[in-house]
């Protein structure tokens, strides 16, 4: 999937919103006509005539930016890369039944996808949610497996099911927490630091430098042909990251989307 796919299945989500808001609308139509007759009842079609029209205008809104990024990325060159040799990946949430999480590259080639997986891996954790991490070519590169409710922890193994560690999320109040990084053995390797105002999520090496940083608000201008929403979420890892490495840090994005949203 290249990103204009992205733009044109978000357009054809608000066109099939703009189509069902209309069911009920002809509902309430008919039935005033055939039997009730009360001027009165009409205006409860308002509310779903209005979201209907605003869903169709999102809808041609949103084709016509696919057909203008189609346009650009014929001209754009091929990035050919890993999802883990990329430096930045840019990240489009689809909340869709079910949700998932594209990664692209700065060419706006699909780089990787995070859904629910749906196959039992382990069966002793077939009631937990449990993520995986797709490549380009739908190839398994990772597992991340949710368990607790108020103190998280994301398990991350790799694509041999070998544990790599865990992200541990503490709630310490309203609107805070902490979120720290173990290794495969327990010991802990790093944190995340983010904003609650904004999205600006740091990954933080033992040291407290910065090996990795999801942001928006920072997406470079010569993206902008492809990616033209200037908010759109640029996630960053330093290239001294091992593959493993990298897919254990990633684990902060199933808490950033798939559980905090």
């Amino acid at each position: 999937m290249k990103i204009n796919e992205y733009y044109r299945d978000t357009a054809n989500i608000n066109l099939n919103g703009s189509i069902a808001a209309l069911v009920p609308t002809i509902m309430i139509i008919t039935i005033n006509f055939s039997f009730v007759k009360n001027r009165e009842i009409m205006l409860y079609t308002i509310p779903f005539l209005m979201y209907s029209l605003i869903s169709f205008q999102i809808y041609l809104y949103r084709m016509r930016q696919s057909i203008t990024i189609s346009k650009n990325i014929a001209k754009s060159e091929r990035i050919n890369q890993s999802l883990f040799e990329a430096r930045h990946l840019l990240v489009m949430f689809m909340d869709t039944q079910p949700s998932r999480l594209h990664l692209y590259f700065s060419d706006g080639h699909l780089a990787g996808v995070i859904k629910k997986y749906r196959v039992n891996v382990w069966k002793r954790l077939r009631f937990l949610k449990t993520y995986a991490l797709y490549n380009f070519d739908n190839e398994v590169l990772g597992f991340f497996i949710v368990k607790g409710r108020k103190s998280i922890k994301i398990e991350v193994y790799n694509r041999n099911k070998h544990l790599l560690g865990r992200l541990e999320k503490k709630n310490l109040g309203w609107r805070k927490s902490q979120k720290e990084l173990f290794d495969g053995f327990g010991r802990y390797v790093g944190s995340i630091e983010g904003s609650s105002v904004f999205m600006d999520e740091k990954v933080l090496d033992l040291s407290h430098q910065h090996v990795g940083r999801l942001r928006r608000g920072w997406m470079p201008l010569e993206w902008s042909q492809l990616f033209p929403e200037p908010n759109t979420p640029v996630l960053s890892f330093r290239e001294v990251l091992s593959e493993d490495d990298k897919l254990l840090r990633m684990s902060f994005l199933i808490n950033e989307y798939f559980i905090e949203r």
